[in-house]
């Protein structure tokens, strides 16, 4: 059984550290996770209005994408006028976005709500986007804004 274990542990591991390795490069018309149409298609800077009052907007967002996770492709970040990027992540992790998929437009396909993210979970996120120690520390507060969550991400240009 303790073999059995530590086969699934391995085997998960290995499947993670290699998932950046699979995923395809960042080009118009790719679809990463579930098929998605740019068809109705709202504008990220729209988005603010569709989730006002704690609600939750379901279906596709355009933006543009600014940052990704440096270490697999696990999240990525969609730029806002203000500076403030937008956080995207995948459903159940079932997907991965590739490094060459900054400064391109995507749809992405999912459910975005308000969301508190707690001061640890900010700062794991800034460490796994490659974020300095120093910058790391400036994180003191948690961070109440949009967060969608995408079933599928397609790269429009």
């Amino acid at each position: 059984m303790r073999k059995l274990v530590v086969l699934a542990v391995v085997l998960a591991t290995s499947t993670l550290a290699f998932a950046q390795n699979n995923v395809p490069a960042a080009k118009p018309g790719v679809t990463y996770g579930k098929k998605v149409t740019a068809q109705k298609a709202v504008k990220l800077a729209d988005l603010p209005r569709k989730v006002a009052g704690g609600g939750a907007y379901v279906g596709q967002i355009e933006g543009t994408v600014v940052e990704v996770c440096k270490k697999k492709g696990c999240f990525m970040k969609l730029a806002r006028k203000n500076g403030d990027p937008v956080m995207v992540k995948f459903t159940d992790y079932a997907f991965f976005m590739p490094q060459d998929i900054v400064g391109k437009t995507v749809v992405v396909e999912g459910t975005a709500h308000v969301k508190e993210t707690s001061v640890e979970r900010l700062q794991h996120f800034a460490e796994d986007a490659g974020k300095s120690k120093e910058e790391i520390a400036k994180i003191t507060q948690p961070k109440r804004d949009i967060e969608i969550v995408a079933d599928g991400v397609l790269v429009v240009k």
